[in-house]
């Protein structure tokens, strides 16, 4: 299988693989265990990893959290500081991922107020709306670094000064973003930032927050003093060995590969946009992530697009894996303005590293008849051929 899905995860590298390998076997110890050598020699490997996330970050080591997933890390910031501020707005985005959408109605319906900010038809946040939305009781602004679905990158440095400028801590999803862009929190300024290690060739189920330091946040996990007390439990020293090792290899010579990614990305969009009347690419055509590639084909269902290109050996996806099992439209097309008979026919396709120029040839001689024999059982398509003829 041809596998064209990196926004829904990676395979763990050989080399992540191999460094966390001996800390499932002789090098077992609980980092907290600090009076013998198994548990310091964890705690010390562990906190070299913090400093590696640290390093490839642009931050302090002390201001990087491990937590279970990106959608941890989400869930955190926002409740978090919601819980420790005392302020009952806050403000997000309509497009962002279901773990900070679903966040944020859990805190409406304990009385907080939420804004969700529209977007434009690229799928960027306006600064002007932003800073319209801002209230004396806005307690945080989340707004995502990039989107998982149509990967458009947002003005994430404009939207955190308009919101420091009013006082209010800004945090970012930045689960698609991070080892794939290139990223300096100096330079950015966020208070907070989530990531997840299996979108860049990590392991699943190991994730971390970024907290700069001063801001206020209520503690996670209440228990033992893991993570500078912020969240109790046993520290999954593998899996963070895996997390840093994964960044390390992806922020290297991010460069060349971004080179690589964007060259076959571009090909894609080319071919599909030449061959596939009646196609729309969705997402901003500069301002997106290499990789991605967002289509909406016109007159067809979405399925049966994706049941097709899979029997034919290609792994797509027609938006986020976290809502694949449901029959709705995307609430990232719909926020962009497609309508509901448009944003069903939407296509997916995100490329990484490993993706060939050949790979992409065959995809491009796969999916035009394939959606041509959808649009031919289509009553709609029909039509608009009669009309023209």
């Amino acid at each position: 299988m041809i596998y064209f899905d990196n926004a829904a995860t990676t395979a763990v590298s050989p080399a992540v693989r191999d460094a966390m390998l001996p800390y499932f076997a002789n090098n077992f110890g609980n980092p907290s265990s600090i009076f013998y050598s198994l548990g310091s020699d964890a705690k010390r490997e562990m906190e070299n990893a913090r400093k590696t996330v640290a390093e490839c970050l642009g931050c302090d080591s002390k201001e990087i959290y491990f937590t279970a997933s990106g959608s941890e890390a989400d869930n955190w910031a926002i409740k978090g500081v919601a819980l420790k501020s005392g302020k009952k707005h806050i403000i997000t985005s309509a497009i962002e991922h279901h773990a900070v959408l679903h966040t944020c109605e859990f805190l409406e319906k304990q009385g907080y107020r939420v804004t969700y900010l529209p977007v434009d038809s690229d799928g960027l946040v306006s600064p002007a709306d932003l800073e319209n939305a801002i209230t004396d009781d806005t307690a945080l602004v989340s707004i995502m670094y990039a989107n998982n679905e149509i990967g458009t990158i947002q003005p994430i440095k404009e939207l955190c000064d308009v919101a420091h400028k009013k006082g209010v801590p800004f945090h970012t999803d930045a689960v698609q973003a991070v080892g794939t862009l290139p990223i300096n929190l100096q330079d950015l300024g966020v208070d907070m930032l989530s990531l997840s290690a299996h979108k860049f060739h990590g392991p699943k189920g190991i994730g971390a927050l970024y907290i700069k330091k001063g801001t206020k946040i209520e503690r996670l996990i209440h228990g033992g003093g893991q993570e500078k007390g912020m969240r109790a439990g046993t520290e999954n020293t593998a899996y963070i060995i895996g997390l840093a090792k994964a960044l390390s290899d992806a922020t290297a010579n991010m460069e060349t590969k971004t080179a690589h990614i964007k060259r076959l990305r571009d090909k894609l969009v080319k071919g599909i946009l030449d061959a596939v009347p009646y196609t729309i690419l969705n997402g901003h055509a500069e301002k997106r992530l290499p990789g991605n590639a967002n289509f909406s084909f016109r007159y067809i269902e979405g399925e049966g697009m994706l049941l097709h290109l899979a029997l034919s050996g290609f792994a797509v996806s027609s938006g986020s894996a976290c809502a694949s099992a449901s029959l709705d439209p995307s609430h990232v097309l719909l926020a962009i303005g497609l309508p509901h008979e448009i944003a069903h026919g939407s296509l997916r396709i995100s490329l990484g590293a490993e993706n060939t120029e050949e790979e992409v040839d065959a995809f491009l001689e796969t999916l035009p008849p394939i959606i041509e024999k959808l649009r031919a059982m289509s009553p709609l398509y029909e039509d608009v051929l009669r009309k023209e003829n």
